[in-house]
């Protein structure tokens, strides 16, 4: 069976990289937005010989969300083996999560409502649905990886820190839970990295002193244990 890597919020920085990374050694389903990024990553893995299945929704759709999950079991879960069924292995080998609402930094009194409910819709409330309908594809033997931002209680980071650390929070407490059993979640801190959401974050940085976000892939790829 073809190993199967599902990134949420594939269209840019971390998960366009990661997707990248993944494409030799396994068939991509990307979700975003923008069809448009999309495409240009359907493109960048066709080119490495790799294949993808682009996916334009939004993470905070739970309908939407639910009929791709379904899809996916109903496409790729009849190609596992009887031993790979009895071993409770999924259809997913892995869940690379990356979609963020990052919000514009403002001081925690002047905080617009709509970025705010926006920022916990996307980084928080989607969670509720993402885990259960994605946990039921990797089985037990399939791995979900999260990204930290310790920016929670900076100042001005009060949407974008306050819901990322909610949403790892989550993810820590999940890995607890299947910690025995599978799968196995990791949550991992990646290093500063010159992508679009930092630019916005910190618009006069040199972003020369950042690591790449395809450097970062290769990095945190390599530290996993894939199915």
């Amino acid at each position: 069976m073809t190993k199967l890597a599902l990134i949420t919020g594939a269209s840019r920085g971390l998960g366009y990289a990661l997707a990248e990374a993944l494409a030799p050694t396994h068939h991509i389903i990307a979700v975003a937005r923008t069809v448009g990024a999309l495409e240009e990553l359907d493109d960048a893995i066709q080119s490495k010989g790799g294949s993808a299945t682009l996916a334009p929704m939004d993470v905070t759709d739970k309908d939407a969300m639910a009929h791709l999950c379904r899809s996916i079991h109903d496409r790729w879960s009849p190609t596992l083996s009887q031993q790979d069924v009895e071993a409770g292995a999924g259809p997913l080998a892995l869940w690379a999560h990356t979609a963020v609402h990052a919000a514009p930094l403002t001081p925690a009194a002047h905080m617009d409502a709509k970025d705010w409910g926006k920022s916990v819709a996307t980084n928080v409330t989607a969670m509720g649905h993402l885990i259960p309908y994605i946990a039921a594809l990797l089985g037990t033997k399939g791995t979900a990886l999260f990204f930290d931002d310790p920016q929670a209680g900076q100042k001005f980071y009060g949407h974008y820190g306050a819901t990322k650390a909610a949403q790892i929070g989550l993810a820590r407490s999940w890995a607890a839970e299947s910690q025995r059993t599978g799968p196995e979640v990791t949550v991992l801190s990646p290093q500063p990295m010159a992508t679009a959401t930092r630019a916005r974050f910190h618009p006069g940085e040199d972003r020369d002193a950042l690591a790449k976000p395809a450097e970062e892939a290769k990095r945190v790829l390599a530290a996993l244990r894939l199915s």
